[in-house]
C-alpha cells in the first residue's frame, strides 16, 4: 500500500510539473492551437500593427475624479492625450474610465476623430496667430531655422507631435493643462495655408494690366 501511495504521489507531482511548464510555455510562446502552430504572423496582423504605430501618443495629464451618487462617491480616472504623426496632423482628446488604460484608450479614439492639419513652411508656421479660449491665452510666432521649439508645457508637446521644428510661443492667463491644450489646438486650426502663385496666373494678370493701360491711352 505504501508503494502504491508513493507511485501515485510521484505521478501527481509529474502532472503538476507538466501543467506548470505548459502554462509558462503558453505565456512565453503563445498557444500553438490558436496561432496555427509554428507559422509566422499573418499579413493582416502586420498591417494592424503598422496602423497602430502610425501616430505617436503623449499623455498630457491623468487625474482621479469622483462623482457623487446616491450610495456614495464613484471614482473614475480622466486622461488627456495628444497624438500626432510629426507630419502636420495632430489632435487632443479627453477620456474617462474605471482605470487609466480605459481612459487613455477613449482619449486616443477621441483625438483621432478631432485631428487637424497644421500648415508648415520651412519647418515653421506661415504666420503669427493669437487665440483666447476662456481664461487661456496663447501667442504663436514663426521662428528662423535653427531656433528650435521655444515653448513649454503641453504646448511644446503638441507642436513637437505636429512636426514643427522652429517656433516661439507664449502661454498666458491659465495653468490648466486641458484648457491650454484646447487653446493651442484651436490656435493652430486658425493658421492659413500659403498658396504659391503659378506663372500662368502671373502672366494673365500682367496681360490684363497692359490691356487696361492701352485702353486708357
Amino acid at each position: 500500500m505504501s508503494e502504491d501511495k508513493k507511485i501515485k504521489t510521484s505521478e501527481n507531482k509529474q502532472d503538476f510539473g507538466a501543467g506548470a511548464a505548459a502554462t509558462v510555455a503558453k505565456d512565453l510562446f503563445g498557444d500553438k492551437k490558436k496561432t496555427g502552430g509554428s507559422r509566422g504572423p499573418r499579413r493582416g496582423g502586420d498591417r494592424r500593427e503598422e496602423k497602430r504605430d502610425e501616430f505617436e501618443q503623449r499623455i498630457l495629464e491623468v487625474a482621479r475624479v469622483t462623482r457623487v451618487m446616491a450610495g456614495g462617491k464613484r471614482m473614475n480616472f480622466r486622461a488627456c492625450v495628444a497624438i500626432g504623426d510629426k507630419k502636420g496632423n495632430v489632435g487632443v482628446g479627453l477620456g474617462k474610465g474605471a482605470d487609466v488604460t480605459m481612459a487613455v484608450n477613449k482619449a486616443v479614439n477621441r483625438a483621432k476623430k478631432t485631428m487637424i492639419n497644421v500648415p508648415t513652411k520651412n519647418d515653421t508656421i506661415p504666420h503669427e496667430v493669437y487665440n483666447k479660449m476662456g481664461a487661456a491665452k496663447i501667442m504663436i510666432k514663426p521662428a528662423k531655422k535653427g531656433r528650435g521649439v521655444i515653448s513649454g508645457g503641453v504646448t511644446r508637446v503638441i507642436l513637437e507631435l505636429a512636426g514643427v521644428k522652429n517656433i516661439t510661443t507664449k502661454t498666458l492667463g491659465s495653468n490648466n493643462k486641458i484648457n491650454n491644450a484646447r487653446c493651442t489646438i484651436e490656435a493652430l486650426s486658425l493658421l492659413r495655408k500659403m498658396e504659391v502663385k503659378s506663372e500662368a496666373k502671373v502672366e494673365v494678370k500682367a496681360e490684363e494690366k497692359t490691356e487696361a493701360k492701352d485702353s486708357a491711352k
